[in-house]
């Protein structure tokens, strides 16, 4: 499922027609400069913000330009972006991510410049896999007494496959033998990541801690947490954990989160059950199947489902903004 829609999505969007995007660098949390594409179609009933994964850049991201295209059609604005390390705005900062500390209120950050570029209210902060996780931070940042915004102009929170606990998925991912290769994947893709930062910032990077790092764990290890002033990864996972947050997140949130996730440890999932039915903000849609932001429905699919979209996810994603917007 997982590599079909991959594959299945690139074909697609051939078929999309073309978004006028307006390129803009916006200035995020702690003015880390960010880029971004935006663009607000007329009379629009509120904005999309979203970015994708751990590993990628907008040019490259078909999934979240899918998203971006059909929320366009239905009326909302749109602002895509480059989270941190990323893409181009890892040519303007050498800002490292931070699983969500920082890119959570990075999202209020352009929420705030994109209503003065005309993108109107309420803003819906999206995302999939471990940009879900940088969402729902997004949510929770929403919610502290410093947020720039006000309550009233944050919709609420859209996560596809987030990535909720990296120490129990890491290991998970490490011991299967088709994860093992999926992690070495990430690896060599947060390598090349590295190194563009460090040929664009070469007096903030470490060149040295690029070559020690051979895992996602230990690029972790050797890049990330040493700024933010953590000792062990481990204490940085546990302390980025959504799961720690998501039962006090009272905004409207929907994840979407499938069972046979390849990337994600199975365990997480009664802990996922546990925290959202204590939560009546949030709607937990749990499938069976889907994969890692797969979810992609063939055509007998469709018929037993009674529903003429391939597209599953992100229509539902729509559905769901949709409604919410009318009430």
């Amino acid at each position: 499922m997982t590599l079909y829609a991959t594959w299945a999505m690139r074909q697609w969007q051939q078929h999309l027609p073309p978004i006028d995007y307006q390129n803009h660098i916006f200035s995020g949390y702690q003015a880390v400069p960010i880029f971004g594409q935006w663009v607000v179609p007329p009379a629009a009933k509120g904005t999309l913000i979203a970015t994708y994964g751990i590993t990628g850049s907008l040019a490259n991201q078909t999934p979240l330009h899918l998203l971006a295209s059909w929320a366009r059609q239905r009326g909302y604005g749109v602002v895509l972006f480059d989270w941190r390390a990323h893409g181009q705005t890892g040519q303007l900062s050498p800002a490292l991510p931070s699983d969500g500390m920082n890119e959570g209120r990075d999202y209020l950050a352009l929420a705030v410049t994109a209503q003065a570029l005309g993108c109107p209210p309420p803003y819906w902060f999206a995302g999939y896999s471990l940009g879900g996780q940088l969402a729902l931070w997004a949510g929770w940042a929403a919610l502290q007494a410093d947020s720039p915004l006000l309550r009233a102009q944050v919709g609420g929170v859209v996560a596809v496959c987030p990535n909720l606990d990296a120490n129990r998925s890491l290991p998970y991912l490490m011991q299967h033998p088709w994860g093992r290769y999926v992690e070495r994947a990430i690896t060599r893709e947060l390598k090349q990541l590295a190194l563009a930062l460090y040929r664009a910032h070469p007096h903030a990077i470490d060149r040295a801690a690029i070559e020690r790092a051979h895992s996602i764990g230990t690029f972790d290890q050797e890049l990330v947490i040493p700024p933010l002033g953590f000792a062990t990864i481990a204490d940085y996972y546990a302390a980025t954990s959504p799961l720690r947050f998501i039962g006090k997140l009272h905004l409207p949130t929907l994840i979407l989160y499938a069972e046979d996730d390849p990337l994600f440890a199975p365990d997480i999932i009664p802990d996922l059950r546990q925290v959202c039915a204590g939560n009546p903000y949030i709607d937990l849609v749990l499938t069976k199947y889907g994969g890692h932001v797969g979810y992609y429905s063939s055509q007998r699919g469709q018929r037993l489902a009674n529903d003429p979209d391939r597209w599953w996810a992100w229509q539902r994603v729509l559905d769901w903004l949709d409604h919410l917007s009318a009430t």
